[in-house]
């Protein structure tokens, strides 16, 4: 007898059951392209609109020197209270280089700089005219902020655009600089002197970032992505990381001894009887080897160790800065010059190598804010150092000396500057 056959297996399942699709892998957080869908800025324009950025990003600080002497008579200024308009500008480029990255962020990069270029601007002019010392340094800090928010904002651009050309184009954006110092550094004496004042000649420097706005303006009509809000990852600070202290400290100290001078050098000179002419003719000289040195060293170190180079920059420097401290009189326009040589080139390397230690934009604005916000601060105190001990001694001698210790530990930091990873070129 068959029994009746109550389960019977059968290969396919009653009902249809749709295939199992692939677990997705969890999105990448990658940054953005640098244009999305737009034609990228071409090479030969960026590099316009770099150099007509940055000639526009120390005028306001070089051009005090050679009017220094006029500003102090007319508000009865201190030493020290009159160091404070180089001193000002310097520490707020280190501060904001903190909310920097978040204004980008919540504003768009080129947003950002456009209008850190107009405070600029109007900044510079208003200072021109100001009334009182209260005006005269509210004034200096609307300097400092434009200044410091755009050039945080530039090496990103930089990373992001050209990361193949990084050292080429921040060697091109460190002389464009030190172009603008020049300019600001021979001709704000000579037009005091004509002009019998150094309102106006102060308030012609507002013109140069106007010329930047207008090249930046064009920049952020073709990168799209930089207008947007909240693209691309976070990164925190590398306040951890020991290479980053290294290269904070070496930039620190190589702003300590240019803004000394920048601030100083006209006046040191002036006392040592020279006429305020002849006094601006060497501090041009200095800004105009700082030019020279720039590009070249932005051009000559092609590998991501650049401890050779950054060594070779800080000893040129040094030699310049102990023979100021042994003789000031004997060929000062070598001296200024060698002096200037060595800080451009150290200026230019310090700035490249945030770059180096970081793989994309974003983590550059990081890198970028640590380094610019320890080593501004530093910077900051050496101007108002020296006026301190100008005030005290009733000399420079010792300002001199103690620039000669900080340039000698600046030979002695080169080596320790090699970069903790190799960076992802993209």
């Amino acid at each position: 007898m068959q029994l009746p056959l109550i389960y019977e297996r059968r290969s396919d399942p009653p009902f249809p059951v749709p295939p199992l699709k692939p677990r997705a892998a969890p999105p990448r957080r990658v940054d953005p392209p640098a244009n999305d869908g737009q034609p990228p800025v071409p090479f030969g324009v960026a590099v316009i609109c770099l150099i007509l950025v940055a000639q526009a990003l120390r005028p306001g600080i070089v051009s005090v020197g050679p009017l220094l002497t006029e500003i102090i008579d007319d508000f009865g200024l201190a030493h020290a209270q009159a160091s404070l308009l180089t001193a000002i500008p310097t520490l707020l480029m280190g501060l904001l280089a903190l909310p920097t990255p978040w204004l980008a962020r919540r504003f768009g990069r080129d947003r950002v700089i456009v209008v850190a270029l107009l405070v600029l601007a109007a900044a510079t002019l208003a200072r021109a005219y100001a009334g009182s010392t209260f005006a005269l340094f509210a004034t200096t800090a609307g300097v400092g902020a434009g200044i410091a928010i755009a050039g945080a904002l530039v090496p990103g651009f930089v990373k992001a655009g050209f990361p193949r050309q990084v050292a080429l184009l921040m060697g091109l954006y460190a002389m464009a600089l030190s172009m603008g110092s020049t300019f600001a550094a021979a001709g704000t004496g000579f037009l005091g002197q004509v002009f019998g004042s150094w309102r106006l000649p102060a308030g012609l420097w507002a013109i140069p970032p106007l010329l930047g706005v207008a090249a930046w303006a064009y920049v952020a009509s073709r990168n799209v992505t930089a207008r947007m809000r909240g693209t691309g990852p976070r990164y925190p600070l590398p306040v951890g990381n020991r290479t980053a202290w290294l290269i904070a400290t070496y930039f620190a100290f190589n702003n300590v001894v240019f803004y000394s001078f920048i601030s100083w050098l006209a006046q040191f000179y002036v006392e040592l009887g020279h006429s305020t002419a002849s006094a601006g003719l060497i501090l041009a000289c200095f800004t105009f080897a700082f030019l020279v040195a720039t590009p070249l060293f932005g051009a000559l170190s092609r590998n991501e160790d650049r401890r050779l180079f950054l060594a070779l920059a800080a000893g040129i420097g040094a030699a310049g800065v102990f023979w100021m401290a042994i003789a000031p009189g004997f060929l000062p326009l070598v001296i200024v010059s060698l002096i200037a040589f060595g800080a451009g080139g150290s200026f230019t390397l310090s700035m490249t190598l945030p770059l180096d230690n970081a793989r994309t934009d974003t983590e550059v604005a990081s890198w970028n804010a640590f380094v610019l916000l320890v080593s501004y601060i530093v910077g900051a105190i050496g101007p108002v150092a020296v006026g301190l001990l100008r005030d005290w001694s009733g000399s420079f001698q010792p300002s001199i000396w103690l620039l000669a210790a900080i340039s000698a530990a600046m030979l002695l930091l080169a080596p320790f500057l090699r970069p903790h990873h190799p960076a992802t070129q993209g």
